[in-house]
Formats: structure tokens, sequence, C-alpha cells
């Protein structure tokens, strides 16, 4: 159950993504991967910022928690990909 919810998410989050940094929409596999990796990164960035989401025994770790943090992991994958990717 827990493989799905992170594929949801994931889709959620990539697909936000690409709305917001225009012109990466790239299908809903490519939303899944785009919003899983920007999940990994925002784990492993924010928690460095000092910026925790708590676990879900604390209240912290909601779903809609968990998609703002992978989309905003996403758009930071997405702007790194934009600047390498320009011609």
């Amino acid at each position: 159950m827990g493989l799905i919810v992170s594929l949801i998410i994931g889709a959620i989050a990539g697909w936000l993504a690409g709305q917001i940094v225009k012109g990466h929409g790239q299908g809903v596999v490519m939303n899944i991967v785009v919003g899983i990796i920007g999940a990994l990164l925002a784990s492993w960035l924010f928690p460095a910022l000092g910026w925790r989401m708590g676990s879900a025994a604390e209240g912290g770790a909601s779903v809609l928690g968990s998609i703002v943090f992978s989309t905003i992991g996403a758009v930071i994958l997405l702007l790194i990909v934009r600047l390498f990717t320009r011609r």
C-alpha cells in the first residue's frame, strides 16, 4: 500500500512541478520519476537546511505535506535540469 501511495504522491508532485516550471510536462511516467526524485532531493536537502516535516506520529508527515515537499524538490530538480539543457 505504501508503494502505491508513494507513486501517487510522486505523480502529483511531478505534475505540479511541471506546471510550475513551464516546458517540462513529459507524461505520467516521467511525472512520477521527477516527483520521486524530487522527494528524495527534498528529504536530503531540507533537513540539511534545518527544515523538518516531522514524523506521522508527531502529526507532521501528512499526505499534503509530502506532496508539498516533493513538489518543491521536483521544482528544484527541474530548474537544475533546465540549467544544463539550455542552449
